[in-house]
């Protein structure tokens, strides 16, 4: 079940850097994906947001294509 399914009160956001932890690369990594689309996120003010449910869909999927 994606992001967009789920009622906007169940999404849970994570910050860049949280993102970047999970991931265990660089914040600028994150940006770069944010930027070109491939990783979904929200602008809250000068930030992005990120549903830790695109996370989980990202890894997974680059995770199939690289196996």
């Amino acid at each position: 079940m994606g992001a967009s399914e789920r009622p906007l009160s169940e999404v849970k956001f994570l910050t860049v850097a949280e993102v970047a932890t999970v991931m265990r690369v660089s914040k600028m990594t994150v940006y770069r994906l944010v930027h070109s689309g491939e990783l979904p996120a929200i602008r809250v003010g000068r930030s992005f947001r990120v549903p830790e449910q695109a996370v989980h869909d990202y890894l997974r999927d680059a995770y199939i294509e690289a196996g």
